[in-house]
């Protein structure tokens, strides 16, 4: 699920040089810009915010306020995250590996592969390549799976939220909704929508495939090849390991924002279910893109963009399961972004690979127009990537 706010992220382009040894120890004391946009982010209203930077071969981890609203405890920057949309880029990699090894080519129509899932014309026409850049323009589920969110014919409420904590989606079911919605386009046009039924349908074709269940291939020939200790789908309702409490505002509707931080993570597994920690995000990237993890020419088909309209209204630049932010004065960025109920998270690198930065949250849609976080946040996103300040008002 991506986040509301128009912040991006980017993800780690790397040299050809060999990549940096990042040990896991004490990291030195923050520089002074970065600290103040940590505490100014808190100050200004998030419970909690963590952070590991690299610029070259320093890294800083730091982090600022609290975990748990009730007890006080603080936030560490070692701790462990659902990172929403970010699964993205693991699946897509997936699938890359299996278009390297023959079992597919990203333009073989869908159909072909799942013809019980998108049968007839749709299935002709759509194809892998667009499930993984958005421009099958398949509707977004997730409104109708949670139709309170909405505020249609009624005003925004928890209520499905609430329903929906313990339940056990089957994702075929939820493919189906997004299949029987309005579409946002014809299969191929741009600009794409972005929708997390497309990743669903991916995760369904690496299942067919493959022969696993996508979270054990992506865990087996992904997370596990990068060296990542704590990256993981969740097993049940709750976050393994030290990790936050998740506030979510559902844009003001929740006063105070409710704690939904214990959830199962089947409405939207293959699209943004994955855990993980800010020094696993940077090291996974930083393989991926030095062509570790694909290889150069399936990284190159990764990093080919085009325009989407993402869930909050924006146009962003989106490859297949990357996206990439032109910052002005600043460069260019490649990564990701995701979010779930209560949490954020952004994982950021320059085009160079000189500077990388993921960092986490744990408030989301706070309110529904202009608030003091979103100033704050936009200055820690400057901040992290080492660019300066946004001259405009």
């Amino acid at each position: 699920m991506r986040i509301r706010t128009a912040l991006l992220v980017a993800a780690l382009a790397l040299s050809a040089s060999p990549l940096p040894a990042h040990a896991e120890t004490a990291s030195p004391p923050s520089p002074a810009p970065l600290r103040a946009a940590l505490e100014g982010l808190h100050e200004a209203g998030m419970p909690g915010v963590f952070a590991e930077v690299r610029d070259g071969d320093r890294t800083w981890r730091d982090a600022a306020g609290v975990a748990d609203l009730e007890t006080g405890r603080p936030v560490t920057p070692g701790m462990r995250h659902r990172v929403g949309s970010i699964t993205k880029t693991f699946v897509a990699a997936a699938v890359l590996q299996q278009a390297e090894r023959g079992r597919l080519r990203l333009d073989d129509p869908i159909g072909t592969h799942l013809p019980d899932l998108v049968p007839g014309e749709r299935g002709r026409r759509i194809t892998v390549r667009m499930l993984l850049d958005h421009t099958s323009n398949i509707a977004e589920y997730i409104p109708y799976a949670f139709p309170s969110i909405t505020g249609a014919g009624e005003p925004v409420s928890s209520r499905s939220l609430d329903e929906n904590r313990y339940r056990t989606f089957r994702t075929t079911d939820l493919i189906a909704l997004g299949l029987a919605a309005p579409p946002g386009g014809e299969p191929g046009a741009t600009p794409g929508t972005y929708s997390n039924t497309n990743y669903l349908l991916l995760g369904e074709l690496l299942e067919r495939v493959t022969g696993l269940p996508v979270e054990e291939y992506v865990t087996r020939h992904v997370i596990r090849p990068a060296g990542l200790r704590h990256t993981s789908f969740p097993a049940g309702t709750r976050v393994a390991g030290p990790h936050s409490r998740l506030y979510e505002g559902l844009w003001g509707a929740l006063e105070p924002p409710r704690d939904y931080s214990e959830y199962g993570m089947s409405w939207v597994m293959a699209g943004g279910g994955m855990t993980s920690t800010m020094a696993d995000l940077n090291r996974f990237y930083a393989r991926l893109l030095a062509g570790q993890v694909v290889s150069p020419a399936s990284l190159a088909e990764m990093r080919r963009t085009v325009p989407v309209i993402a869930l909050d209204g924006s146009t962003i630049q989106y490859g297949l399961g990357l996206h990439r932010l032109d910052v002005p004065g600043c460069g260019t960025f490649w990564g990701n972004e995701g979010s779930v109920w209560g949490g954020g998270t952004y994982t950021m690198t320059r085009d160079d690979g000189a500077r990388q930065a993921s960092f986490a949250i744990n408030l989301m849609r706070w309110s529904a127009g202009p608030h003091p976080l979103d100033e704050a946040l936009a200055t820690l996103k400057t901040t992290a990537l080492g660019c300066p300040p946004d001259p405009r008002p």
